[in-house]
């Protein structure tokens, strides 16, 4: 029977309860029950049915028959002799409470009687007792009743009586239920239908299932939560996660055979606790829970509720944080609920149970809703927005704002919460009214809980913490496309990454956040103040601006159309909004040039775009100045933690160096102060709290770093940097992030998002900037979600500065080449009747831009403010276009097609357009085609056969109009078809680049672009093709249409202060009468800022000039990278790499390694040389940022498909000179697949040398690397010393493996692998056949080079399948290295099992007369008690003199553990045991079994007449078949207060 916890009674409103059950409810639902039952001693008549009629009476209540009625309450009927009613009777007494004179009657009768319902006992039940003790349960058993005599009877009943208080059935205002009490479950008992009306008395097969969603709000610092749940007895843990908001999204099943009453009063916990911990402080909370409570709830199931998790003995301390499961109690026949919700959603309605024993510490969350600013709407007009809260499944709203973009709400949201708060975010929703239902969001933004409060866990023992707090500050908005979704960082809510907002910037919101703990009575929604208006006064806005240089982008897929880059902040810069200012925010378009390997780049070599957008934000530099010098310690800790790392020898003398280096380095960060928070006037109550959270911290880490020594170094710092990182996020940045969007067309393709502060300008210093600021910086950009493919979009290169205007002008960013600015236009002609005009234009028109948008013709500019023209238009070719999209192939296959017709009389006739392109367009005549310069051909036109055409290539269709192609080709002839045509293929080469021959190939496509002089193509500029195809200076027989660019030159007016980038904004098809005035810098309203709008009526889009950078000094260098190895590439698998080689990719430039045949751990040891590489650069800024260099590993699939395994990107060495030149050396760097996941390592260098002019003119190789069969080795220096060395393994057995039918061992070491025999029977010997193992294989010998040992278990199944089940690493081999030849080297020898010999008659004899040591051993031991034995081994012979003549072997103890003592080899066999893993193993990697074995290695000589050192396993005997004689050791280590087993009492 189960224990119950009852609420202390109210006098204004209280239960009593009678539940007719033979089980309790468990004690967190704190519920009270009756059980009543009948045994068959008493004489009933047949077929009787008896019923129970039970009444409650007191003095009190005998005044009204009214109210007499009402206590009057009856079960239902039950047949037998032997009634189980299972029933609840709740009588309300009101504000009358029981008293000592109360009494409860109960009276049986038979309802099944022919007679009037047959009186068979009664029994009254005196209350005193509960009245008393009102806190426990009045459990009554096997009352006897009374007949009408008062006589009594054999007829027994059982029940338990219990009062509660009904204020536990209340719902909190925030939506948490506090309690769940017994009413509440016993009415959804009765409405469920498997609810049991009758316990079985035989055992019956349940099922319990646990799920664990996830953990909330666990208090603690740097923990690591795992999950120990005990189901009746029996434990199971979790995975271990990281942080104070983990998800788990485990589940587990416990199988029972149990009788039901039994198996209801089985209880389960759950805990959760700290691993990293000491055990006695590891406890974060738990919670218990019955069984039976599970059962009777609805389906049997608690589902995604949350557990208020308190520590044991300590619920005065409150909720430690909360658990999300799912419980389900399953008997035979029942069916768990079907969960159709992801494990990471959120529930709409949020319950926490808890125990009551908690206290409950309320607060009122206050949300001071002012207003909002640069909503987007679709229809402006017709908007009325609404700001809706979400907080813990609860929402709230502001009333709607009608035609209002800048609505202003002036309201007050309160939410009621309970701390710590169950929800780990705010969400905020701007929402468009105008239809009733309020469904259009129009943007959303999120607030961190954690990012706004702190309970002080971060600061240990020095700080108290903060309740939630925010602003008054703005909160951007954002919507549209999402980012894509990325597997989030350990210690961080998944919830985090699922409830991502979009990337569109819609908006911002200005709010206010306060936390009041007292009794608060306002409603949940009012209206502020007016007086709250002098809030805007401390908004004031300054004029930013954001200048963007594009240096180089690479890596790119094949784009069809044209691409330009734009840049946002906020909605400044959006081109796509019709409604803002039009800025200089895009480049220019490009194509995308093939860099001759695998990917495409834009080629802007010596000509860099450049972008300038400016906008107004109000000053937050206080706010940011702090924020970036966290990040610079932050930064410095993580780069001197990812060396600490790397060094993987512990022995390495530079470990401890770098070790000391790290404290050094944070102590002088954490020294420096941050800016104070206290004396600044737009400071909040947030940036105070912040200000000192930090504080304290720094000053703590400070000190730990003094004290820190060289023990666990690497989890030392790691505990630290993620200190800071709690700390570090600034949710009242209030900046939006900078976009970079990748266009193509006018699609937006990719993006990459830049935070504000990292590029803001700083006057208190450049570490007050942000790291990027001004500085070259390495952009990699993504998809949205839900688009693209699993590629990278684009590797960018960019140089950002944002700052207020007034710091701008001298901007060192403007100062490295030449700036230009110029408008362009394109003039259009077409050609009719063999004449050229703008006649025959049609829809296009006569001047455009250069995707053949209507633009203004060169009559119609007007130079901006500020600005004047230089010159006048010249005709200048955009060179960029016209470039060779074949440049950098070696061949190129080109194609004609031949097409015909039929004429009226069936037969085939060439076509009006004989000779088309695939899509139909007119091409010249085979014949006709010419061969490019610098290309030729080795072969002559053939019809191609190689795909569904007739004998003869042609392929049959019927023409279709307008255009007269058909859509779909047959290669059999109807005699329907009209129309025909086959394929002419002809694949040109390049021609091989002479020895003397000045310019490279790039140097020759930099020489195109730069030319300006016309002269040479003497056609006055005119390009000649169609939109949508490449343009050609040189017309074709068939060109229909041409164009020419039109550029002039902008120069700025006199200095302003200011640079004069910043200066261009607005269309330059607007007069200057017409321009808007000059926005100057003035306090804030609230009215929305009056940004210029252009004409709705003109249907142009507005006309900006572009501006881009030349950089006139070009610098060279040569890339070095040195390739060795590949290891840990495929876990768990048995496939190995196929034809694998490594593609290196550094900027527009690819080279390949040679490509090997299979291996595991591909070898290659070659070095790839880039030569002559233009970088237009300082090369002081390239040897601070320098390109990152990408090694991709590629393999070939069965059908020789190239497959991308993994890319591992870093930047190289770079030397600006050879004067302290070293040879960089080889580290192991991850290689990164798809998704983001790390599989596997290769050991690689690079290092970027600068040319001198000397070097220049040799066009050979800086470095002096070996050359073998034409391709470069690695250099002595740095290429491991390979040895080749002998591996023995001693393969024992298998252990504790499941489900496994025949496996097998698969070892690998480098690119030597070696296989077992199968264990024919695993069952019965889980031993291997063969046992001992021998191969050799070329060695490192330095041990950060080495390769691990791989133990791989193969299972061989059915159709000749083969599975990994199980695999271990072995990265250490140091321990297994052995030199065979030494003299005091003694090989492993297999136990003998010692065999007893029989005494014979004479040993007896001997023993008997002659040998006195079975005495000893015998009486001597009962004489000697075993204090005395441990007093000669540890030398304190004083305590037993008596003993002293007595002679005993000498004992020896250890003051550790038997397992650490080397002699003892840790207690292990004669053999190691290796843990088996089925994924890469971390600290709670499940083990799935074990393998026995050893390993020895040793130098094996490479000459096969030298002599071979002797085996170490050569003499071990075979392995007997099972069952084999075992001796098992028993250490006892202590024993106290024992009963003495000998007659003296001395020994135990």
């Amino acid at each position: 029977m189960s224990c119950f916890s009852i609420k202390k009674p109210s006098p204004e409103t209280s239960l009593i309860y009678l539940y007719m059950d033979f089980d309790g409810l468990t004690s967190c639902i704190f519920s009270s029950t009756l059980h009543v039952f009948a045994n068959n001693s008493f004489q009933t008549e047949e077929n009787s049915v008896p019923v129970v009629e039970t009444l409650e009476v007191s003095d009190k209540r005998k005044e009204s028959a009214s109210k007499r009625q009402e206590m009057k309450k009856r079960t239902r009927v039950e047949e037998g002799n032997d009634p189980i009613w299972n029933e609840t009777l709740i009588w309300h007494l009101w504000n009358q409470p029981l008293g000592n004179d109360s009494f409860l009657k109960v009276i049986l009768q038979d309802s099944g009687s022919k007679k009037k319902e047959r009186f068979i006992g009664l029994a009254t039940v005196l209350l005193k007792q509960l009245v008393q003790r009102p806190n426990e349960v009045f459990y009554v058993k096997n009352l006897t009743l009374l007949n009408h005599s008062m006589n009594p009877t054999d007829c027994t009943i059982t029940l338990q009586v219990a009062q509660i208080d009904d204020q536990g059935t209340k719902m909190t205002g925030h939506g948490e239920l506090l309690d769940s009490t017994v009413s509440e479950v016993t009415q959804k008992n009765q409405m469920v239908p498997g609810f049991p009306t009758h316990l079985s008395s035989k055992p019956q097969h349940f099922q319990v299932r646990l799920k664990v969603f996830e953990a909330r709000q666990l208090l603690g610092n740097n923990i690591k939560p795992v999950v120990k749940i005990n189901i009746a007895g029996k434990q199971h843990l979790t995975r271990i996660q990281m942080g104070n908001n983990p998800f788990f999204n485990e589940i587990f099943f416990q199988n029972f055979h149990e009788v039901p009453a039994k198996f209801f009063e089985e209880n389960i916990l759950i805990e959760v606790v700290d691993s990293a911990a000491s055990r006695s402080k590891a406890e974060i909370g738990r919670f218990q829970i019955d069984i039976g409570f599970i059962y009777h709830s609805p389906d049997h199931t608690l589902q995604r509720k949350w557990l208020g998790l308190c520590q044991r003995n300590k619920t005065t301390s409150g909720i430690r944080g909360y658990l999300k499961v799912t419980i389900c109690a399953l008997g035979v026949g029942d069916e768990a609920p079907v969960d159709q919700k992801l494990p990471y959603e959120d529930d709409s309605q949020v319950k926490i149970f808890k125990s009551t024993q908690v206290p409950v510490s309320l607060a009122y969350l206050q949300f001071f809703i002012y207003c909002a600013e640069d909503l987007h709407f679709r229809n402006p007009q017709s908007a009325t927005p609404a700001l809706e809260v979400e907080l813990i499944g609860d929402k709230l709203r502001t009333y709607p704002k009608s035609q209002s973009d800048s609505p202003i709400w002036n309201q007050i949201l309160t939410f009621q919460i309970q701390l710590p708060c169950l929800s780990s975010y705010i969400k905020f929703r701007v929402l468009d009214c105008s239809k009733s239902n309020c469904r259009d969001e129009i943007g959303s933004a999120s607030l961190c809980l954690s990012q706004i409060s702190s309970t002080g866990e971060e600061i240990q023992g020095m700080y108290s913490g903060f309740l939630p707090c925010f602003g008054p500050s703005f909160l951007t908005l954002r919507g549209g496309e999402k980012p894509p979704f990325r597997t989030t960082e350990e210690g961080t809510c998944i919830l985090d990454a699922v409830n991502k907002d979009g990337l569109a910037y819609r908006g911002r919101i200005f709010i206010e956040i306060v936390t009041k703990i007292k009794s608060q009575q306002d409603s949940v929604m009012k209206d502020l103040s007016q007086e709250v208006i002098k809030v805007e006064m401390q908004q004031y806005r300054q004029k930013y601006g954001l200048c963007v240089v594009f240096l180089s982008c690479t890596m790119m897929p094949k784009f069809k159309d044209l691409i330009q880059f734009e840049v946002s902040m906020g909605h400044y810069g959006n081109k796509m909004d019709p409604n803002y200012k039009p800025l200089v925010s895009t480049t220019q378009h490009s194509p995308v040039i093939y860099d001759g390997t695998s990917y495409h780049y834009v080629p802007w070599y010596n000509t860099k775009p450049v972008v300038a957008v400016t906008s107004n934000w109000e000053d937050v530099s206080f706010r940011m100045n702090c924020l970036n010098l966290l990040h610079v310690t932050r930064d410095r800790l993580k780069t001197n933690l990812d060396i600490l790392k790397s060094i993987r020898n512990p022995r390495d003398p530079a470990l401890l160096q770098q070790w000391e280096k790290l404290l050094k380095d944070l102590q002088e960060d954490c020294r420096g102060p941050l800016p104070c928070m206290t004396d600044q006037p737009r400071a909040n109550n947030l940036d105070k709290n912040k200000w000192k959270l930090r504080s304290y911290l720094l000053q703590q880490l400070e000190q730990r770093a003094k004290e820190a020594k060289p023990v666990n170094m690497v989890g030392t710092a790691e505990d630290w940097l993620r200190r800071l990182n709690t700390v570090i996020p600034e949710p009242q940045e209030s900046l939006p992030d900078v976009l970079i969007w990748l266009m193509s067309g006018q699609k937006r393709v990719a993006y990459a998002r830049i935070p504000a502060h990292t590029v803001l300008f700083s006057t208190a210093g450049p570490m007050s900037s942000g790291k990027f600021c001004g500085k070259i910086q390495n952009l990699l950009l993504q998809y949205p979600e839900g688009e693209g493919q699993n590629i990278l979009p684009a590797y960018l290169r960019v140089c950002m500065w944002l700052g207020n205007v007034k710091h701008s002008k001298n901007l060192k960013l403007l100062q490295q080449g030449t700036m230009v600015v110029y408008a362009e236009t394109y003039e259009n002609q077409a050609k009719i009747k063999d004449d050229w005009g703008q006649q025959g234009l049609y829809y296009c028109p006569n001047f455009s831009d250069v995707m053949g948008r209507k633009a203004l013709p060169k009559t119609d500019f007007r130079a901006p403010p500020e600005w004047h023209w230089k010159a006048d238009w010249v005709i200048e070719p955009q060179r960029r276009l016209l470039l060779d999209i074949d440049i950098n192939k070696s061949q190129v296959l080109e194609e004609v097609y031949e097409n015909q017709s039929r004429n009226a009389t069936g037969a085939w006739v060439p076509a009006a357009i004989p000779n088309t392109d695939v899509n139909g367009q007119p091409v010249e005549a085979p014949e006709n085609v010419k061969c490019p310069q610098g290309w030729h051909f080795k072969k002559n036109w053939i019809v191609e056969l190689n795909h569904a055409v007739d004998s003869e290539g042609w392929e049959y269709g019927v023409g279709i109009p307008p255009s007269g192609l058909p859509q779909i080709w047959n290669s059999v002839e109807k005699t329907y078809h009209s129309c025909r045509r086959r394929r002419w293929v002809r694949v040109r080469f390049r021609n091989h680049r002479e020895v003397g021959q000045k310019l490279s190939l790039e140097e020759e496509t930099l020489s195109f672009l730069q030319m300006q002089d016309l002269s040479e193509e003497g056609k006055e500029g005119w390009e000649y093709g169609t939109f949508g195809s490449r343009f050609h200076l040189d017309p074709q027989p068939t060109s229909r249409f041409r164009r020419r660019c039109w550029h002039r030159q902008l120069a700025p007016n006199e200095d302003r202060g200011v640079a004069p980038i910043f200066l261009l904004e607005g269309s330059l098809e607007v007069e200057q009468k017409k321009q808007p005035k000059k926005e100057v810098e003035r306090t804030w309203a609230w009215q929305h800022w009056k940004d210029w709008r252009r004409a709705p009526e003109d249907p142009r889009i507005p006309t900006m000039p572009f501006i881009y950078c030349t950089l006139n000094k070009p610098h060279y260098y040569q890339l070095f990278c040195y390739i060795y190895q590949a290891r840990n590439l495929m876990y768990n698998q048995v496939l190995t790499f196929q034809e694998s080689f490594i593609q290196v990719v550094f900027l527009n430039h690819s080279l390949c390694t040679q490509t090997l045949k299979s291996s595991a751990a591909p070898t290659w040891s070659q070095t790839l040389i880039f030569q002559h590489l233009l970088l237009f650069e300082d090369p002081k800024d390239t040897r601070e940022n320098p390109p990152l260099v990408a090694l991709e590993l590629w393999q070939h699939d069965s059908r020789g498909n190239k497959i991308l395994w993994g890319r591992s990107m870093w930047p190289p060495v770079v030397w600006l000179g050879l004067q302290d030149w070293v040879f960089t050396p080889l580290r192991w760097h991850p290689l990164v697949r798809e998704l983001g996941e790390e599989e596997g390592e290769i050991l690689a260098s690079c290092e970027l040398i600068l040319e001198t002019r000397k070097l220049k003119e040799l066009h050979l190789p800086i470095l002096s690397v070996p050359c073998k069969n034409g391709i470069y080795m690695l250099p002595k220096n740095i290429r491991p010393n390979m040895k080749m060395m002998a591996i023995e393994i001693m393969a024992w057995g298998l252990r504790n493996m499941k489900n496994v039918r025949y496996p097998q061992l698969l070892l690998e070491c480098g690119e030597k692998s070696l296989r077992t025999e199968p264990i024919s029977n695993f069952q019965e010997n889980p031993n291997f056949p063969t046992s001992t193992f021998f191969f050799t294989v070329f060695m490192p010998m330095e041990e950060s080079h080495a390769q691990p040992l791989v133990v791989k278990v193969l299972d061989n199944q059915a159709y000749g399948q083969q599975t990994v089940v199980g695999q271990a690493n072995i990265d250490f081999l140091q321990p297994y290295f052995c030199d065979p030849w030494s003299l005091n080297y003694t090989t492993v020898k297999l136990p003998t099992l010692s065999i007893k010999k029989p005494n014979t008659f004479l040993d007896l004899v001997y023993k008997k007369f002659w040998f006195d040591s079975s005495k000893d051993e015998g009486e001597y031991e009962q004489d000697v008690d075993w204090w005395s034995k441990l007093s000669w081994a540890t030398g304190n012979e004083d305590k037993s003199l008596k003993y002293n003549y007595k002679s005993y072997h000498t004992l020896k103890v250890y003051d550790c553990e038997l397992e650490t003592i080397q002699a003892f080899q840790g207690l292990q066999d004669f053999c190691q045991t290796f843990k088996l893993y089925q994924e890469k193993p971390k600290v709670d990697s499940p083990v799935v079994g074990e393998f026995k074995g050893l390993f020895r290695i040793y130098p094996f000589p490479e000459d096969p007449d030298a002599p071979k050192p002797p085996r170490q396993f050569s003499a071990w005997p075979e392995i007997e078949d099972f069952p084999q004689m075992c001796l098992v050791r028993v250490y006892l280590i202590r024993a106290i207060n024992l009963q003495p087993q000998d007659y003296n009492g001395l020994d135990v």
